[in-house]
């Protein structure tokens, strides 16, 4: 069922809202970290005279973030000594979290990467758990502070503080390094942390459900604890708490969307396939087609970034006008078509026009589904679960297409540039014809993200 559009002014409102605007802030602070333990990092290494074979091994660093789903659940349920009764469960870990950012910054900056290679390590690690960490609290913080309606504008904002904050780590730390030193470049980042320190500490804690609820009414939870009744106190205390962290937010999710559930999760798998495949074939068809370097980086880099943030605040906006299962169905459409563009990029040789029209609509479309598809995980997403369930899905959300991106390269190589970008956009269409299916069966995306109480 497919609620009335709203008038334009009442969705751009949605704007000027504060959780809208904080997230703004948060997502610079999510974003800042990235690119300084991967691409700026691996640039500081190259440029100290630190062998190649030795900076490729810096890669598995990334390794941290998709595996964040593991200690999700402790985020989501242990409270911080101290800081916890402070500032709340949400806002203590994600003021944790930038500490040991900024920590690992600062130690960074002050280590020469030749010969103190294992010391890097260490200190990007820091870096990359810190960052993993507050991306999970930074997601639960977001569906918890903000209704489902502006749930697509909080996206978007994100994604806007997000691309900000990759620009200033990557091209900011850069220009640093270039006019200064690379010390002086990750001491100057460190002191960025400090935006999304003071976010957390001038908004307030978001509200949360505690949500044991049916779960531990179950017959089969009861005859678990029933049956340990007999233990030690601690194992029947750790029993309890895995059944809370872990058993919970799984069981939570089916309980709510019942026969739906698989089909929900199949979803989220595949939505993104497409592009996630495409992405690491870009830049060789880029290069291959004779495009310079500064070509590829201004286009593709400071353009590419502005368009992604327009298709951002577009698809807030076509959200809170249109619905989300709408736009499921049109940001699947628009990303499986601009993925079809780079075969015609590849097939029309190296014209920069082409080249410039290609990338407008991948990252606008890019943008728009990217907002709408974080609406749409957290619309999924109880609010008694939100960090652990969160997790579980964006981690699910790029699984599918990592593996099948491995095979990229071995399918260019057989079929060439665009037969491979034609497949990839082929990839969009069981998610396209699932997104529509489902907004049939779901009367309003999201419409039972809230556990009731038992």
């Amino acid at each position: 069922m497919q609620r009335e559009p709203r008038d334009w002014l009442t969705s751009c409102r949605v704007y000027l809202r504060a959780p809208v605007i904080t997230l703004l802030f948060l997502g610079f602070s999510a974003g800042l970290p990235y690119l300084l333990v991967f691409s700026t990092l691996t640039a500081w290494l190259e440029d100290s005279g630190v062998d190649v074979a030795a900076i490729g091994f810096f890669s598995w660093i990334g390794m941290l973030y998709s595996i964040k789903l593991f200690w999700a659940p402790i985020v989501d349920r242990v409270r911080l000594p101290l800081l916890g009764r402070a500032l709340g469960q949400r806002r203590s870990w994600m003021l944790l979290g930038q500490a040991l950012i900024a920590a690992g910054l600062v130690g960074l900056s002050g280590v020469d990467p030749l010969g103190h290679l294992p010391l890097v390590a260490a200190f990007a690690l820091l870096t990359a758990f810190g960052a993993a960490t507050q991306d999970i609290v930074i997601d639960a913080y977001r569906i918890e502070s903000g209704e489902a309606e502006i749930q697509a504008a909080m996206a978007s904002t994100y994604i806007i503080g997000y691309r900000i904050g990759i620009v200033v780590a990557g091209a900011g730390a850069l220009y640093i390094a270039d006019a200064a030193s690379w010390s002086t470049a990750y001491l100057s980042m460190a002191a960025l942390v400090g935006i999304g320190m003071l976010t957390v500490l001038l908004r307030p804690e978001p509200p949360r459900q505690q949500g044991l609820g049916r779960v531990l009414f179950h017959p089969r939870v009861k005859r678990f604890l029933h049956a340990g009744a007999s233990r030690p106190e601690w194992q029947r205390r750790a029993g309890v708490w895995l059944i809370a962290a872990v058993v919970c937010p799984v069981a939570d999710f089916f309980q709510r969307y019942a026969r739906l559930a698989f089909a929900l999760l199949l979803f989220v798998a595949i939505y993104r396939i497409g592009d996630i495949v495409m992405a690491a074939m870009a830049n060789p068809l880029y290069l291959s087609l004779g495009f310079t370097k500064s070509e590829i980086a201004s286009v593709t880099k400071v353009f590419g970034v502005a368009m992604t943030i327009g298709g951002g605040v577009l698809g807030g906006l076509l959200v809170v006008r249109y619905g989300l299962a709408r736009m499921l169905v049109i940001g699947g459409i628009a990303v499986a078509l601009t993925n079809m563009a780079f075969a015609v990029l590849a097939l029309g040789g190296q014209s920069l026009p082409l080249l410039v029209l290609t990338i407008t609509g991948d990252n606008l479309a890019n943008g728009l589904a990217s907002t709408v598809f974080i609406a749409f995980l957290s619309s999924l997403t109880s609010r008694a679960y939100t960090a652990t369930q969160y997790a579980l899905f964006s981690s699910l959300m790029t699984l599918p297409g990592k593996f099948i991106g491995g095979f990229s390269g071995v399918a260019v190589a057989n079929l060439g540039f665009a037969p491979f970008f034609v497949l990839s956009g082929l990839l969009g269409v069981p998610a396209i014809a699932l997104a529509w299916w489902l907004g049939r069966r779901l009367p309003e995306l999201g419409g039972a993200r809230d556990t009731p109480a038992p």
